[in-house]
């Protein structure tokens, strides 16, 4: 972490989404039209917000979620959050209900969304106020905020905010399918003035257009001053300047339950790590750690003690 970084300030503002997840771990594959077995649970998620609690979980003392709830669950989510030690700051919409995802996971723990974005993307710029980025050494942009316009007028409006204030800026590409759907061009030009950008290995592909990921990381950082494409089991590959600067390896998991969140948990792993004032190397171990963990937990948050 740069001298800069270290003196604005130590707590982690996120910019994001709560989603109510409703999870489908089916140990067979999908009998079409007809029943297939399952264990179903409906559980808090969200990649922002997961990326807080995962940040909480990783050591981080101050960290705060700014999302946008429908009026139907956003109490529900707020005491999840609250309990995992984020302090919410949930915009309540009286007119949309809280965004809903299925995630259905098969026995190699792989998972596939079907998603419902609901009040997530109505995230309005009245909701944002500069005060939330008081005592904050790292503001982090779900992705998911700039695939619509209010709700990316709103994440320009934090970034613009984080970097007149001298507040580093992470971003997470959040969603091949939704990035696809965008437009690769479009995204890295609302994605400008972000520090960091964390996509995984599909998303730097799209992005890119390159096939493999560490030329696509060092492509995009051209771009960004640093890039952290992850790579799932094999860990993570770091990139500045144009050229690839490192690589760590994930840590083993024996019995992987649900994929669900492993990014957001390896983001907040990592954003916790740097904000402690560790390099980036070892930051992106310690993001490695965390993603390990979440893999071997249902859903995309680490359990609440």
């Amino acid at each position: 972490m740069t001298d800069a970084e270290q003196a604005a300030g130590s707590g982690l503002l996120v910019v994001g989404d709560v989603v109510t997840d409703v999870v489908a771990l089916h140990g067979s594959p999908l009998a079409h039209g007809t029943d297939t077995p399952a264990r179903i649970r409906s559980v808090p998620g969200g990649a922002g917000a997961n990326v807080a609690c995962w940040a909480v979980r990783s050591g981080c003392r101050e960290v705060a979620l700014l999302a946008r709830a429908g009026a139907e669950s956003a109490d529900w989510h707020r005491d999840a959050l609250e309990r995992a030690g984020v302090r919410a700051l949930l915009a309540v919409d009286e007119e949309v209900a809280t965004a809903t995802v299925i995630s259905l996971v098969d026995a190699t723990a792989e998972r596939t969304f079907l998603t419902d974005s609901g009040a997530v993307l109505r995230l309005a710029t009245e909701d944002f106020a500069p005060s939330m980025l008081d005592a904050m050494g790292w503001l982090h942009l779900s992705g998911y905020l700039l695939f619509a316009a209010t709700s990316r007028a709103t994440a320009r409006l934090a970034v613009r905010t984080a970097r007149e204030r001298g507040v580093p800026v992470s971003v997470d590409p959040a969603s091949a399918g939704f990035l696809a759907e965008l437009g690769p061009k479009r995204f890295l030009e609302f994605a400008e003035g972000a520090e960091l950008l964390l996509p995984n290995a599909d998303e730097a592909r799209l992005l890119t257009g390159l096939p493999e990921p560490a030329e696509a990381a060092a492509e995009l950082s051209r771009a960004f001053p640093r890039v952290v494409v992850t790579l799932g089991e094999r860990g993570a590959v770091m990139a500045a300047g144009g050229v690839v600067t490192g690589r760590v390896g994930a840590r083993p998991v024996r019995d992987p339950v649900d994929s669900t969140g492993a990014g957001d948990a390896f983001t907040g792993g990592f954003l916790a790590a740097l904000l402690a004032g560790a390099d980036d190397r070892a930051a992106v171990a310690e993001g490695c750690r965390a993603g390990a963990e979440a893999v071997a937990t249902v859903g995309g948050r680490p359990p609440i003690p």
